[in-house]
């Protein structure tokens, strides 16, 4: 018995609770939807950064091997890889100090000497020949060192994921949309799709984005000049962009 009067009460809360949700009216009601939705393909650009580095007291000496380091790694990189984009940058000079404080301070107006100078150098690789990577990167470092390298997708494959992604945000939105309807006991065909913002910048959402993660970076520690070196190897990934965007609905 007393199971029974359990169920019937119940039953009887439900009942008055679905009346009520159906009581409640809907017409010219405006619903906030956000939407998200995301695309992946396997990254098909590597950009990778490599140096040269020398110490000397000699600041010219220490300059002159950096320069003729740096022009036979180009000469490697451009022999491996034709078609790969290379961008010198970087160059740097520096002081080297002694390590050990003076025991007395130094007299006014006596500038502290340095006992060297470090002298560098970078180079950035572009190159979509992922393949050959391994190659090209080992080859080089016989003379310069590998500083890091990060995969990601070149600007052709990033405009054509674009298409792909407001596509599938704008899927999203349209299953979200019919969901809401659902909910609210209306015929899909009720709801008039009044703004749509791919930025979700309105004040009615608390801010978009469109996210391209950055690219997992790997670092390679700095190797002495030797006559081979063996390849390394790389996985470059995939990389996700996503996309958020608000709908504002109207419902007849």
């Amino acid at each position: 018995m007393t199971v029974l009067k359990t169920a019937i009460a119940a039953a009887l809360v439900l009942g008055s609770a679905h009346a009520y949700a159906q009581s409640v009216p809907t017409t010219g009601t405006t619903v906030i939807i956000p939407a998200s939705g995301e695309v992946r393909a396997a990254n098909d650009l590597a950009i990778a950064t490599l140096a040269i580095e020398e110490q000397d007291k000699d600041k010219a000496a220490a300059a002159s091997r950096v320069n003729t380091k740096m022009k036979q790694g180009l000469d490697i990189l451009k022999a491996q890889d034709p078609q790969a984009s290379l961008k010198t940058m970087g160059y740097y000079t520096y002081p080297v100090y002694p390590e050990d404080r003076p025991v007395q301070p130094l007299a006014p107006g006596k500038p502290r000497l340095p006992t060297a100078w470090r002298v560098g150098q970078y180079v950035e690789v572009k190159t979509t020949n992922l393949t050959g990577l391994p190659k090209t990167v080992a080859a080089a470092q016989k003379v310069l060192t590998l500083n890091s390298i990060n995969f990601g997708l070149t600007p052709a494959t990033l405009r054509k994921l674009d298409d792909q992604r407001i596509a599938a945000t704008y899927k999203a939105l349209n299953e979200r949309i019919a969901s809401v309807a659902a909910a609210m006991g209306r015929p899909v065909t009720d709801a008039v799709l009044d703004t749509v913002d791919f930025e979700g910048s309105g004040n009615y959402a608390g801010g978009g984005r469109e996210n391209a993660p950055a690219p997992a970076m790997m670092r390679a520690m700095s190797m002495k000049d030797s006559a081979e070196v063996a390849e390394p190897s790389f996985e470059p990934g995939e990389t996700t962009l996503d996309m958020r965007l608000v709908g504002k609905v109207r419902f007849k």
